[in-house]
């Protein structure tokens, strides 16, 4: 249940720092690092980070970070497929 609650915190916050990163590229201010938002996605924030890309349509086609979003998703999906096959 913990990892759960873990899981799910980490995913709010990851859609948060994208928003957050959004509104200050609209308004020309002090950015969110691409290495702080690709890292929540490496610790389990992937599912937020996909979803957060779609709402605010945002860093959606930026290179390298796509390719790099994805491959830390792919990773994580096969990761969650071989415990599931254990």
């Amino acid at each position: 249940m913990l990892a759960v609650a873990a899981l799910v915190a980490i995913n709010f916050w990851t859609i948060l720092r994208f928003r957050q990163d959004k509104r200050a590229a609209r308004i020309g201010t002090r950015r969110v690092p691409e290495r702080q938002l690709l890292g929540l996605a490496l610790i389990g924030g992937s599912p937020g980070a996909l979803l957060a890309r779609h709402l605010y349509r945002h860093k959606t086609r930026k290179q390298p970070f796509s390719t790099l979003l994805w491959l830390i998703v792919a990773f994580q999906a096969a990761a969650i497929l071989m415990l599931a096959l254990r």
